[in-house]
């Protein structure tokens, strides 16, 4: 199996349906982990051309003058480019971009480019993670016809797997630290690039990482996510909730928002699937956030292969206070100049809309990063299979935790030429915050909407 996972040419065909007694591997295989494969799955050597180094255990530790809470410090500052992808010479590259890079450039031919940098594979993750991971290895299997997992640990429940679903949840079930606040904006870049900042503060409680991942998982809570608005004035105040579950089939996700005018709390309806978020102006779907996000009940899943990929990697300038919003959100993408790709290796899956099944995307296509199991790329097609959307995010090490995360999602819309940001902290005096204590379940109820919500 070892073998088979390092062909890029491979291609087995894993539907939504596939059986759960091939789930979990044997010890014997998951001894692997930590030894020809990294703890949570990668391919711990490095390519044969070398562009792609061995795995030698991430980035673990904050450079010096570091403090938590604040602005990530780039421990690569000193690097430069190799070289810079753009549409003058795309065709030497393009073996190695996704279909929705390709995209980018026909649209924007004059302005996109991609600049590469030296790949430095900097995911890692606790030890206790790694530990809860060889556990689901042996142990974890998916139920439910895909729609959940079982018997799984606070860590990648799949970790040597050739499964498309399977891949999805470990993309879904990441680990992501345990508790985090932060200050973030969002905003919907026009065309002629104007843009309008949403502000809000943001909180998030990984329970499936709960006292170290053995916590009870009975509850079937992944996370609570908790937003306040805090601009524009006509929104401020304003606040939504929202209880992620594991297996949706059994209990589906639960939202409420606070209108802070009428100081009321309603249950939001219908915040999955092809909803459009408001904030995004439709261009995000409720479960295109985070890359994907929910139930993969709706469509057939398959692998396409592995493959090397230049993908946005260690992404600290992209937020650093010293790049201004105006200077970061231009006209079409983000500014190309302070953005920084690598070469790795990713799983490609994609999935095709059921029979019978209802979505706005007929098809999407995930490129998803084999140290850290992140979707980093998505493309989306249409009802008439055109490619219609493409996701990035723009990855980059939380060496405080560890994990690999994203500095900025961007959803680009390549029919109406506008492109929606999330994330953004570059003006904000600080970043997301892990050094807080995580506070009790109370606090994620949706009474406390309304005594914590304030104009």
């Amino acid at each position: 199996m070892l073998k088979k996972q390092n062909l890029f040419g491979l291609a087995i065909a894993v539907t939504l349906y596939a059986s759960s007694a091939a789930a979990a591997v044997s010890e014997g295989e998951a001894a692997q982990l930590g030894r020809t494969l990294t703890p949570l799955g990668g391919e711990l050597a490095g390519n044969a051309a070398g562009t792609i180094p061995a795995w030698t255990g991430g980035l673990t530790t904050a450079p010096t003058g570091y403090k938590p809470g604040k602005h990530h410090i780039d421990p690569f500052s000193d690097d430069k480019p190799l070289f810079t992808i753009t549409k003058a010479n795309l065709s030497q590259y393009k073996d190695n971009l996704s279909a929705g890079q390709l995209a980018l450039f026909d649209t924007y031919p004059e302005t996109y480019q991609i600049p590469v940098y030296q790949t430095r594979r900097t995911a890692a993750a606790p030890q206790w993670v790694y530990d809860n991971t060889k556990y689901n290895a042996i142990n974890t299997t998916l139920e439910n016809n895909g729609n959940s997992f079982t018997n799984a640990k606070g860590g990648t429940p799949f970790p040597i797997t050739t499964n498309a679903v399977e891949m999805i949840w470990n993309h879904i079930a990441r680990y992501r630290g345990l508790y985090g606040v932060r200050n973030a904006a969002e905003a919907v870049i026009q065309r002629n690039g104007n843009f309008s900042l949403v502000e809000a503060q943001q909180e998030i409680l990984f329970k499936f990482y709960e006292n170290k991942g053995q916590g009870d998982q009975n509850d079937n809570i992944l996370f609570y996510y908790l937003s306040f608005i805090k601009s524009p004035a006509r929104l401020a105040g304003g606040a939504v909730l929202v209880h992620e579950t594991l297996d949706q089939s059994k209990d589906m996700r639960v939202a409420w928002a606070y209108n802070a005018g009428q100081r009321r709390v309603r249950r939001a309806p219908n915040l999955s699937f092809d909803a459009p978020i408001s904030a995004s102006e439709g261009i995000r779907t409720a479960d295109s956030t985070d890359m994907y996000n929910g139930s993969p009940e709706r469509y057939e899943w398959k692998l396409i292969g592995k493959k090397e990929i230049y993908i946005p990697y260690n992404n600290y300038k992209i937020t650093s206070p010293s790049v201004s919003y105006k200077e970061l959100l231009q006209p079409g993408h983000i500014n190309p100049a302070v953005t920084r790709s690598e070469l790795h290796r990713v799983w490609i899956i994609e999935g095709t809309l059921r029979k019978g099944a209802r979505h706005i995307y007929s098809k999407r296509r995930f490129y998803i990063d084999e140290d850290s199991w992140q979707i980093v790329l998505a493309d989306e097609y249409d009802s008439r299979g055109e490619l219609w959307k493409v996701s990035i995010a723009y990855l980059k090490s939380f060496y405080e935790l560890p994990t690999t995360w994203t500095a900025l999602d961007v959803f680009h819309d390549l029919q109406s030429r506008r492109y929606h940001v999330q994330n953004l902290d570059n003006e904000a005096p600080d970043t997301i915050d892990y050094s807080l204590k995580a506070p009790e379940d109370n606090y994620f109820k949706p009474a406390a909407l309304r005594r914590r919500g304030v104009r």
